[in-house]
């Protein structure tokens, strides 16, 4: 399960999510400028971006392997086909 709570509502965005898998959870502080979610996400909350950006983290790497904080904009960094394959997971 995945659970995105906003912590801040400055620009960029600040969320806690957490990923609940059985008896273990992790959780991660993430931040995401307002244009990048309208760019990601059009139509879409920022919770939603969120969520849908970590299943496509997690159908590539396994949770513990996810950053403890981090801004959505790495992700392309370290997965150039997320932007592509995101809509997708919306």
């Amino acid at each position: 399960m995945i659970e995105v709570k906003r912590i801040k509502n400055d620009d960029p965005l600040e969320f806690e999510v957490t990923i609940r898998d059985e008896d273990i959870e992790s959780r991660h502080q993430v931040t995401i400028a307002r244009k990048t979610c309208e760019r990601l996400g059009a139509g879409h909350t920022p919770e939603r971006v969120l969520e849908a950006s970590f299943r496509f983290l997690l159908d590539h790497e396994p949770k513990e392997s996810i950053l403890a904080r981090f801004d959505v904009s790495v992700i392309g960094q370290y997965f150039p086909e997320f932007e592509q394959e995101l809509p997708g997971y919306l």
